[in-house]
């Protein structure tokens, strides 16, 4: 989860539910609440770290988080240097995700079949949005942080996306670079009530709509395939400094922000805001008969399939 979080467009949440841990996951932090205090007081510190399962979470955040800064670089360095490489894995891993969610539906119907076309396009549509500009209120930064928490914890949905899709981003990174605490907590704070909040929403839609919410999840993960499509079209860009988003330099405007970016021109600050996904025909066109690398990408979405199956053997492995 922690790697995939390190790759923007890529959520943390789609790994939880191939590796078998969603519902675990939910059902975990939806119990998150005063009771545990009560626990606490009443019971002692071994009955309320197994009432939230503390040992669970410990284990999943730790590997998060050093995965996660373990592993930042190398996917900065990658998504510049090798973006179709690493996108081709991902969407392989991804792909096949949509069949391994899938496949856990016993049976479908009209009202599933709905579920899986609204979950779709819902993702699908949020991967084409283009980005807005962020509000310097103080009320925004808790909205967007529980709307980005939200988004962590849906298969297919990428938080970091979302914060730059609502124009928090800069605001966010501004904020943790000046150590600002004020944005900070509040930031923090619509994170934990989002969190809180929507995963007793997801409980509640897996014990009484539980097929119905799989097919929607099965929907999420399939129309985000579009935002890790490889071969990309870059049409705007946001300045990491100051948070303008403009199109791309005219001389690289049929090109990509990657390719720009490995040639060693000046878009190390520029993060892509405006994409659109194209073939590996037109990827090489544009770009000047660049290799599109089309073995190479085929190899590293087989790669990514098959790290699925492994993920699955290891999680049946671990339930029995």
């Amino acid at each position: 989860m922690g790697a995939a979080d390190a790759v923007p467009g890529v959520s943390g949440g789609t790994i939880a539910f191939i590796s078998g841990i969603y519902k675990e996951l939910i059902d975990t932090i939806s119990g998150i609440n005063f009771s545990l205090i009560a626990t606490l007081r009443k019971d002692g510190f071994k009955a309320f770290w197994h009432q939230l399962n503390g040992g669970f979470l410990t284990a999943l955040f730790l590997g998060i988080l050093t995965s996660f800064i373990s592993l930042m670089r190398v996917a900065k360095y990658l998504i510049e240097q090798e973006p179709i490489m690493i996108w081709s894995f991902f969407f392989g891993l991804i792909l096949a995700s949509v069949w391994y969610i899938g496949k856990q539906i016993d049976s479908w119907h009209m009202g599933r079949i709905l579920a899986l076309i609204i979950g779709g396009l819902l993702a699908y549509y949020i991967s084409i949005m283009p980005s807005l500009s962020g509000l310097g209120a103080w009320w925004f930064l808790p909205i967007a942080g529980a709307i980005a928490i939200c988004a962590m914890i849906l298969p297919g949905i990428s938080g970091s996306f979302i914060l730059v899709i609502l124009g928090a981003y800069k605001i966010l990174s501004d904020a943790l670079h000046d150590f600002d605490l004020k944005r900070i907590m509040l930031f923090a704070l619509g994170a934990v009530i989002g969190l809180l909040s929507f995963s007793r929403v997801l409980k509640w839609l897996f014990l009484h709509y539980g097929q119905t919410t799989l097919a929607l999840l099965t929907g999420f993960v399939m129309g985000s395939l579009n935002k890790i499509w490889p071969w990309k079209q870059t049409w705007t860009v946001m300045d990491a400094s100051s948070g303008a988003i403009s199109p791309m330099n005219e001389h690289f405007a049929l090109g990509t922000l990657s390719l720009a970016q490995k040639q060693g021109n000046d878009f190390k600050a520029f993060k892509s805001v405006l994409e659109s996904s194209i073939s590996p025909e037109r990827y090489a066109e544009i770009n000047h008969n660049i290799d599109p690398q089309i073995w190479a990408a085929i190899g590293l979405m087989l790669l990514g399939f098959l790290t699925l199956l492994v993920l699955e053997r290891i999680a049946q492995k671990d339930n029995r």
